[in-house]
């Protein structure tokens, strides 16, 4: 029997309405929205078609939804000029349901690393509520962003592999096409597991670490508040926060003073292309850190955005296409070694999620041409543990 369910899950993971799909399907948006509802079973015609334009099996249709329903849309925080509405809000959260679903997956058969950044929150969540009435706001951020970097296992003379860091201490990391408007999204699980999603428009490596930073601000200091509630300037405000707390997670307040005592005219953007080198952060975001930390005067700061400006530093700055943007590795690490370990099978995989590959491949942002490398007859039932190595491999 045709479980309507199904239908409105894959519709919304694709971003579409129902009266996009039926225009995409020639059929009417009420036939769609009868699927969806249970009052009426597609013919095998347009089963064939669902299938096809989604890239499902056929089965996918006809089982029960298996989503875990562990992703909560109020819950997610983004990286964004504007507020999402309400139906893209619920498009991303299906997204994430269904990634929660296939590292639900990996994690039954992989033993991954202690979930740190859990620990992190924990403990963050502890200094906040007890300080909070003596400690301003901007102090306790810092404090925060300062104990979570140690944690993380960042040392405080550079950033190098901040992406293979967060994931190792817990967080799933994945990257998606969300437009010009949205850099980057987070949420907890209901299990609370940490997710990280980034935006794969081009853009340099730089502003990247600076997304992962708010984001990883986002679910320390802003665990499951309810954001569709917030009001303009509640939202303004943990973005805010956020901002602070990746400021000062990227840039270790003392050894970055000491930094900027080399530098010759703190108020000449150029000065801080060394230091972008050695921080791979933005010259806008150190600048705006001096500003921040009394070392720039507003005249000056007001000097340095003039010379951005005047650079085209807003757009493109330099070394922006020679640092090496760094892609989520965690994932992709984790089903090669269930394919080479012949743990699971690549067939396995789309048993369990009911996709076609090519669906499959875009979800997890991965290549088809890995998945087809890895497909292997033999598997085995075990569980492995997942060894991280040193230097970011996997």
């Amino acid at each position: 029997m045709f479980v309507g369910e199904t239908l409105t899950n894959i519709r919304l993971l694709h971003g579409l309405s129902r009266r996009q799909l039926a225009s995409e399907l020639d059929v009417t948006e009420q036939s769609i929205w009868q699927y969806e509802n249970g009052y009426i079973s597609p013919s095998l015609e347009a089963i064939n078609k669902l299938r096809t334009y989604f890239h499902v099996q056929p089965k996918y249709f006809y089982s029960k939804s298996d989503l875990p329903s562990q992703i909560n849309e109020q819950h997610i925080a983004y990286r964004s000029k504007v507020r999402n509405s309400r139906q893209k809000t619920k498009s991303e959260t299906v997204y994430l349901e269904f990634l929660n679903h296939i590292t639900n997956y990996l994690s039954s058969t992989i033993n991954y690393p202690n979930n740190r950044i859990k620990k992190i929150k924990d403990d963050a969540i502890n200094y906040k509520n007890n300080n909070a009435e003596q400690i301003e706001m901007d102090k306790i951020i810092e404090h925060i962003a300062s104990e979570a970097r140690k944690s993380i296992g960042l040392t405080n003379d550079h950033n190098e592999d901040l992406l293979f860091h967060i994931e190792k201490n817990g967080a799933f990391i994945f990257e998606k096409s969300f437009g010009d408007t949205v850099d980057a999204c987070s949420t907890w699980s209901d299990a609370d597991i940490p997710f990280i999603i980034l935006g794969n428009m081009k853009k340099s490596a730089v502003r990247r670490n600076f997304d992962l930073a708010h984001e990883l601000g986002h679910l320390l200091l802003h665990y499951k508040i309810d954001i569709t509630d917030l009001n303009k300037k509640d939202y303004e405000q943990i973005e805010r926060e956020a901002n602070t707390f990746a400021t000062n997670f990227l840039l270790p307040e003392k050894e970055f003073l000491s930094d900027l005592d080399a530098i010759g005219k703190i108020s000449n953007p150029n000065a801080y292309i060394e230091l972008k080198k050695k921080w791979k952060v933005s010259i806008a975001a150190m600048a705006y850190r001096a500003y921040t930390l009394k070392r720039m005067s507003y005249q000056q700061y007001r000097y340095f955005n003039s010379s951005l400006n005047r650079n085209n530093y807003k757009e493109i700055e330099p070394l922006d296409d020679q640092i090496i943007i760094m892609k989520p590795g965690k994932i992709r690490s984790s089903f090669q070694v269930l394919f080479e370990k012949e743990i699971r099978s690549v067939e396995d995989v789309l048993s369990y999620t009911k996709f076609e590959l090519k669906l499959l491949a875009e979800l997890v942002d991965i290549e088809e041409a890995f998945f087809e490398r890895h497909r292997v007859k033999n598997r085995h039932s075990r569980v492995y543990d997942f060894v991280v190595g040193e230097s970011g491999s996997y």
